[in-house]
C-alpha cells in the first residue's frame, strides 16, 4: 500500500473516532435523553430508568438557582407609624436599605419517580435581627407513574391555597402579597403531605407560563388535596388537629390569550398565641374558601382573587371565631422593547378580619393601592418602582400614608 493511501486511511479513521467522541459528549447525551423521554412509551429505551439516571453526572441531576431583592421604602413617606408587620418590615420610621429576600434553591431528580426541593432564605427577620437563615421549603415529590401525572409532596412546602400565595416572590409584580389572601398562612407554607394530579400537557403549560415571563404561579397541579399542621411556619404544632386542603385549577388558551381559573378551600382548628388576661377557647375554627381568575398579560393582563371564611379574632378581651373576607384586583401590561421588558401594574386590595398568627389575633381593616412598573433590562436583573397608598386599622388604631418604594432584584 502506498504512503498516499495510508495517509488517506488514517484521516478517515481519525474522522470516525472524532465522530464517536462527539456523540458521547454530555450535549449529545442530553439531546438523546430528551428525545427518548418525548417518544411514545412503546418505543422507550429498554435499559432500566434508574440505571440511566445513575450514569448521568451529578451536575445533570442537580439544579441551583436563586434571587436576591434589595429595597428602599423611605422616599416621600408621609407617616412613620404606618407599618406592615406581615410584609416588608422596612416600611416605617426605622426602615432603610433592606435585603428583603436572599434565596437559593437546590432541586433535582433523583430518578424518574423521586425529586427533591430545598430552599433556605438568608434574609429573614426574627425580631430586630435581620438576615437570619431559615428553611422555607424542604420537600420531596414522589411520583406514582412514569408520566408523572400523580405525585405526593411530603415535607415543608407552599400550601395549595391562593394563586398569589403559590406564585414565587421573584415572579410577582407588586412588592408584597395582598393582606386578604396572605393572611391565610404566614410565609405561605406549612409542613404536610399533599397529593397532586395533572396531565403532561397541563404541566408543560404551567412551565411555559413561568419560563416565558408571563408571571405564572408555578406547577401545583390541576387538582390537589392534603393535610398540614396548620400552625405558623417553622413553629411547633400545638394540637392534634390537622388542616385539610383542596384545590382545582386549569389554565387554557383562548385564541392568543391564556386564562386560568381556580378554586380552593381549607379547614382546621387553630391555636392562637395570647397574652395574660385574654380569654376564649383554646382551639378556634380556621376555614376559608377562595376563587381565582387570571388573564395572563399578552399584552394586557388581569388578576382577581377573593376569599372569605372564619378565623380567630380579638373581641374585647376574648379571642372568638369571627367572619373574615378580602381579596384584590390587579391590571397589568407587558411590553417588550429594545431596552428590555416593561410591565406597569395597578392593584387594589382590602381585608377585614383577624390575623390569626399575630399575638391575640387582632382585627385588621386594610385598604391599599399599589401602582408601579417593573423593568427587566436583562434576564438576570429587574428594577421595580412602586407607589403605595395605604389605610390600615389594627385593633381600632388607624394609620394612613403614602410612600415610593424601590427594588432591585437580581436572579442567578
Amino acid at each position: 500500500m502506498s504512503s498516499v493511501h495510508r495517509r488517506r486511511l488514517g484521516l478517515v479513521a481519525s474522522a470516525i473516532g472524532l465522530s464517536i467522541f462527539l456523540a458521547g459528549t454530555p450535549k449529545a447525551a442530553a439531546h438523546d435523553l430528551a428525545t427518548a423521554r418525548s417518544s411514545d412509551a412503546a418505543s422507550a429505551p429498554t435499559r432500566d430508568d434508574d440505571e440511566r439516571e445513575r450514569e448521568k453526572p451529578w451536575y445533570e441531576r442537580l439544579a441551583i438557582r436563586g434571587y436576591t431583592q434589595v429595597r428602599y421604602n423611605r422616599i416621600g413617606a408621609t407617616n412613620p407609624h404606618l407599618v406592615n408587620l406581615q410584609g416588608d418590615k422596612s416600611i416605617g420610621d426605622s426602615g432603610g436599605l433592606y435585603i428583603r429576600r436572599a434565596r437559593l434553591v437546590f432541586s433535582g431528580d433523583l430518578n424518574r419517580y423521586v425529586s427533591f426541593y430545598l430552599q433556605p432564605d438568608f434574609a429573614s427577620a426574627i425580631g430586630d435581627t435581620l438576615n437570619a437563615v431559615v428553611i422555607r421549603d424542604a420537600y420531596a415529590d414522589i411520583f406514582l407513574d412514569r408520566d408523572r401525572r400523580f405525585r405526593f409532596r411530603v415535607g415543608q412546602s407552599k400550601t395549595p391555597y391562593g394563586w398569589e400565595l403559590m406564585q414565587s416572590s421573584g415572579n410577582r409584580l407588586p412588592l408584597d402579597r395582598s393582606d386578604g389572601i396572605n393572611s391565610a398562612f404566614l410565609n405561605e407554607r406549612d409542613l404536610g403531605v399533599f397529593f397532586y394530579f395533572e396531565t403532561p400537557d397541563v404541566r408543560r403549560r404551567f412551565k411555559r407560563l413561568v419560563d416565558s415571563g408571563l408571571k405564572g404561579s408555578g406547577d401545583y397541579g390541576m387538582t390537589a388535596f392534603g393535610v398540614a399542621n396548620g400552625q405558623p411556619l417553622n413553629t411547633r404544632e400545638k394540637n392534634d388537629n390537622k388542616h385539610f386542603f383542596t384545590r382545582v385549577a386549569y389554565p387554557f388558551d383562548v385564541g392568543s390569550q391564556t386564562l386560568e381559573l381556580a378554586a380552593a378551600a381549607y379547614s382546621g382548628l387553630y391555636v392562637p398565641s395570647r397574652t395574660d388576661g385574654i380569654g376564649g377557647r383554646r382551639e378556634i375554627l380556621d376555614a376559608r374558601a377562595l376563587g381565582t381568575f387570571v388573564l395572563y398579560p399578552k399584552p394586557f393582563g388581569l388578576q382577581v382573587e377573593y376569599n372569605f371564611g372564619y378565623g380567630p379574632e380579638l373581641v374585647g378581651d376574648t379571642i372568638e371565631r369571627r367572619p373574615l373576607e378580602g381579596g384584590y384586583v390587579m391590571a397589568m401590561w407587558r411590553q417588550k422593547t429594545k431596552i428590555g421588558v416593561f410591565m406597569p401594574y395597578a392593584r387594589v386590595h382590602h381585608y377585614d378580619g383577624g390575623k390569626k398568627f399575630e399575638t391575640n389575633a387582632p382585627r385588621h381593616v386594610i385598604r391599599e393601592l399599589d401602582a408601579g412598573i417593573e423593568w427587566q433590562p436583562l434576564r438576570w436583573l429587574e428594577l421595580t418602582t412602586e407607589l403605595m397608598a395605604s389605610d390600615r386599622t389594627v385593633n381600632g388604631v388607624r394609620q394612613e400614608g403614602r410612600l415610593l418604594r424601590l427594588q432591585v432584584q437580581f436572579n442567578y
